[in-house]
């Protein structure tokens, strides 16, 4: 048997790579400067999000993070902030993007002075901030709304933390503090429109499928490893991690029929569901892939290690209990049976 260990990531038929994924060029990325080189040639693959390409949006990043959760964990943001953009009726200038909502203790504050709106403050957990161009930044107005804002990275005004990044797992994405001091930036969209719109729910489901590819990246590396020996206990661990890959998979591909359908009129619910799935599912698989292969690969497979440290580091974007009670609480608040 010929093991595949890269190639296309889809969420529907297999026999053959739809156009979706021609946009990618072979071979893939391998580090982040290649991969920030690629984001803005897939700028104009967000516009189709919510629009009738929802799935192909999220095969393209499933298959980045198969290839590798590094430069999935780079191209993602890029293309959140290139959809939410032109969801706000506007596109994406030249360059490559970030999205920076992350709130600390003293929240980041937007004033509007005689030559317009400026942001000052600490803003937390910046990925890739001393690298990227552009971003789009919440903060809060002197009214006490959520705004959101796009900033000019390379303004003098913005200094970049030298806060260490120890982490092991996507270690080449740093994600640090930037200080900004009386930064001019342009409203995007009206004071709480960027929670309020759908496609904030999308983009929170574009990221499950970052950790579904990496999910199938490590599934593939599992079978390559254990193929060549009939373990018993191994060939338990590789059909239950089957069993887990499949219904993310038919979990992401379902939510993209709903809302290029126009079916979820509020995806706060959808996409719960679907991220405390996929999230589950990873940390089930990265255990049973431990169990599966053994150290060996841990210590001896380079790729394999990371494919380990990244995952288990980008599923911690689902908060746990945090985001089941959350979603907990919109069962119970809500009118309808929800089985």
């Amino acid at each position: 048997m010929t093991v595949r260990t890269s190639g296309p990531v889809q969420l529907g038929a297999f026999p053959a790579a739809p156009a979706s994924l021609a946009s990618l060029p072979l071979p893939l990325p391998d580090d982040v400067d290649s991969a920030l080189a690629l984001a803005p040639q897939l700028t104009s693959v967000a516009e189709s999000l919510g629009a009738g390409g929802t799935r192909s949006v999220w095969e393209l990043l499933a298959t980045l993070a198969a290839h590798d959760l590094g430069v999935a964990r780079t191209i993602e943001p890029h293309l959140d902030a290139a959809a939410i953009l032109f969801q706000a009726g506007c596109r994406a200038p030249a360059g490559t993007w970030g999205v920076f909502a992350a709130e600390g203790s003293a929240p980041l504050r937007a004033v509007v002075t005689s030559r317009g709106w400026v942001i000052d403050g600490v803003k937390p957990w910046c990925s890739l901030a001393g690298r990227l161009e552009h971003a789009l930044v919440t903060a809060h107005t002197e009214h006490g709304e959520r705004r959101l804002f796009a900033v000019d990275l390379t303004h003098s005004g913005i200094e970049t933390s030298r806060a260490e990044w120890p982490s092991r797992g996507l270690a080449e994405i740093p994600s640090i503090p930037i200080v900004f001091h009386r930064v001019p930036v342009q409203p995007v969209g009206e004071p709480g429109w960027y929670l309020t719109r759908p496609g904030f729910w999308w983009g929170g489901i574009g990221v499950a499928a970052c950790w579904y590819g990496g999910a199938v990246g490590l599934a593939r590396t599992i079978l390559s490893e254990i193929s060549p020996r009939r373990d018993p206990h191994a060939l338990a661990h590789l059909g239950a991690i089957d069993t887990l890959v499949h219904a993310c998979r038919l979990a992401l591909g379902d939510a993209a029929e709903r809302i290029d359908g126009g079916v979820e009129n509020d995806g706060r619910l959808l996409a719960r569901r679907v991220r405390g799935l996929v999230a589950r599912s990873c940390e089930e698989i990265i255990v049973r892939a431990g169990h599966a292969a053994g150290p060996g690969p841990l210590t001896g497979n380079a790729h394999y290690s990371k494919q380990m440290s990244d995952l288990q580091v980008y599923i911690r974007q689902h908060h746990a209990e945090r985001d089941d009670a959350s979603h907990g609480t919109i069962l119970a608040d809500g009118q309808d049976q929800p089985w």
